[in-house]
């Protein structure tokens, strides 16, 4: 059994990112060997001279919706908060609602005159099932009304909603950002292409896994929530030729390692389709397709951290924070990322 405790760190405060970089491909980079290494400072633009063509690159697509909605009681004046989290279908949907004791099965809430919900169920973690009503498209309604879900440790007030968002991002489902493609630009991806790296796209709703904290104290014992994802026919067949020309697959992501691993079946072929996963990867898992990763600096204790270090090793994994630390890298969502090679 492995110990939740085992993936702790110090992490000063003022590390964690409250607000993203006006240019975000001039964030830091650091590099480091999966095998182990000194980790190396660069910029995220460096990318151009660390990635060749024997190098493909794959992204998760996935847009977020401004998920994050407050609305009132009928005859009430008190907000409730709610943060769609997952599209159940014919508008029913999974969400997170705040305070939890004022959406009571059966209550209906109301978010100006276009949206209202009311709350069908109440699972035993305190999570809502809710039924919209609405008129029109609502992804449009959602642009208008909610507004970015973002992750609790950013205290500051996003000015621009387009910042906690992927340049390529396409189709809308995420509750969170893919943030380790925040860091992309069209430029930089142009020049990449230009030198010959391969780039392709898959999808991957982020959903409550990004919230939910590791709470047991083996990571064995811990539950990882579903989240849907989709690959292409054509974008599997891709990869798998690249992958059978010995081309390392790079994934931008944790998320996208996840989906990649998930489609990925026993022979190191790439499946494609649209399914739920619920992978949790953590140090003794043997990766079938993927070579190296894109990834930002995580929280303590959590399963992305997990998820790096069975790339790396732990000792590897936690060494290599503590020197971000040291060097002073900026944390989470809007902070610096690492390249795992």
């Amino acid at each position: 059994m492995i110990r939740v405790d085992d993936y702790d760190f110090e992490l000063p405060e003022e590390l964690i990112a409250q607000t993203p970089l006006k240019d975000r491909d001039k964030s830091r980079l650091m590099v480091v060997d999966k095998h182990g290494s000194t980790p190396e400072d660069y910029i995220f633009t460096d990318l151009i001279d660390l990635l060749d063509e024997n190098d493909v690159l794959v992204f998760n697509d996935s847009k977020v919706i401004p998920a994050r909605l407050y609305g009132h009681r009928e005859g009430k004046e008190e907000l409730v908060e709610f943060l769609l989290l997952k599209e159940e279908g014919d508008n029913k949907w999974q969400c997170l609602c705040k305070p939890g004791k004022k959406a009571k099965v059966g209550t209906r809430f109301y978010f100006g005159d276009e949206l209202s919900l009311i709350v069908d169920d109440i699972d035993e973690e305190g999570l809502r099932y809710v039924t919209l009503e609405y008129n029109g498209i609502l992804y449009e309604i959602l642009e208008r009304l909610g507004t970015m879900p973002l992750p609790p440790y950013i205290h500051e007030k996003l000015e621009d909603q387009s910042m906690y968002q992927t340049v390529y991002a396409k189709d809308p489902g995420s509750a969170a950002a893919p943030t380790a493609g925040l860091h992309f630009t069209k430029d930089l991806m142009k020049k990449l292409e230009e030198k010959g790296v391969e780039q392709y796209f898959i999808t991957l709703n982020v959903g409550l896994g990004t919230f939910k904290p590791v709470s047991s104290e083996y990571i064995e014992d811990h539950k990882m929530h579903e989240e849907l994802y989709t690959i292409s026919e054509e974008t599997a067949s891709k990869i798998n030729e690249a992958k059978g020309k010995n081309k390392n697959i790079v994934a931008v992501g944790t998320t996208t390692i996840r989906t990649l691993e998930s489609a990925t079946d026993e022979n190191g072929i790439l499946q494609p389709g649209s399914k739920w996963t619920n992978i949790f990867i953590y140090p003794g898992y043997k990766f079938k397709i993927v070579d190296k990763l894109i990834t930002n600096f995580h929280l303590p204790k959590s399963t992305l951290l997990m998820l790096i270090s069975a790339i790396m090793g732990r000792e590897n994994a936690i060494e290599a924070y503590k020197v971000a630390v040291k060097r002073r890298y900026r944390f989470f969502s809007f902070g610096d990322a690492m390249f795992i090679r």
